[in-house]
């Protein structure tokens, strides 16, 4: 794991008497990746392949092979499986990393297993309830390998219960006050995750999975202004006042870190909705124009900050 930042380098370079030489072998042991992190990326990277693809073959199995299948044999094929990828994971031989992505590939077996399940015995019951069990069940796995891809999976699955949920079951909810919960179930992981980062020693959740989590809520906000915006049935308030209060906060964060994601994406979120805004206070009449205009001079300030903030940091 590479302790040192390449701007912890940088600022080591303009306040100390290190020499280009002292700088440039910093840059390549502490930042730049050698040859064996790319090995170990390829090897991992072909594993979670090779399970993803393992997964989707006996789903496609499955959905060929169904009229031919008898049901005890359909639902003991997927439990041996999910077993033996278990078993194989407990393997004392094997690398944490490779337990871990054995892990989730076994936690998509287990989605498989219970749609196998409901497709023998036709429960009937909403769709909301097989992504709940699914949820429920790699539930375990998910708190102990601690993977980061397997927290991208039960997120996704709790994000797509909870929409299921609200659209089959409680429909008459308002729309503003639906977006405003999946925005703080996203919210509350990313927050999580930065606290983590900045408080506990030793312990690195990689940049990758926040800014999936951080555009997941982006993504909600966004919609859920916009529904506020134009829906009539959005009548729940507080998602605005959400929105501007971490969204200040998001962009304070990605000026003290230097992220360009932070500082390109909450703008971007930000364009949209003022969009959506514009075209309702004029009642899309005659405003084409303008919010052609606006677009275009709002994105291109966004981008002229980018560029002064980089030129900025290798200056």
């Amino acid at each position: 794991m590479k302790s040192i930042k390449r701007e912890d380098i940088h600022i080591l370079a303009k306040h100390s008497d290190l020499s280009e030489t002292q700088i440039e072998k910093a840059l390549k042991t502490e930042v730049f990746n050698q040859r064996n992190d790319w090995s170990n990326f390829l090897k991992y990277a072909l594993l979670a392949l090779g399970i993803g693809f393992f997964a989707a073959g006996v789903i496609f199995f499955f959905a060929y092979n169904w009229d031919e299948l008898d049901k005890f044999a359909k639902l003991g094929l997927v439990q041996m499986l999910v077993i033996v990828v278990c078993v194989i994971a407990l393997l004392p031989k094997l690398t944490p990393n490779t337990r871990k992505i054995l892990l989730t590939g076994a936690s998509l077996l287990v989605g498989v297993m219970f749609s196998v399940f409901g497709q023998i015995y036709q429960t009937g019951a909403d769709a909301y309830d097989f992504f709940l069990a699914w949820t429920l069940f790699i539930g375990i796995w998910v708190l102990i390998s601690n993977f980061p891809p397997l927290w991208i999976l039960f997120l996704g699955l709790v994000n797509t219960t909870f929409i299921l949920y609200t659209t089959q079951v409680t429909r008459h909810w308002d729309e503003g006050l639906n977006f405003t919960i999946l925005f703080v179930l996203n919210l509350i992981p990313l927050v999580a995750s930065h606290l983590i980062n900045h408080s506990w020693k030793g312990v690195s959740i990689p940049t990758y999975f926040t800014n999936i989590v951080a555009l997941a809520a982006l993504t909600f906000a966004t919609i859920g202004n916009l529904v506020y915006i134009f829906a009539s049935k959005a009548d729940f308030p507080y998602l605005p006042l959400l929105t501007i209060a971490f969204y200040g906060l998001g962009i304070g964060y990605g000026i003290k870190q230097r992220s360009i994601f932070y500082l390109s994406a909450i703008p971007l979120s930000i364009i949209i909705i003022l969009t959506g805004l514009i075209l309702e206070i004029s009642n899309w009449k005659d405003s084409y124009l303008f919010v052609s205009l606006f677009i275009i001079a709002s994105i291109s300030l966004v981008v002229y900050n980018l560029i002064h903030m980089l030129k900025k940091e290798s200056s």
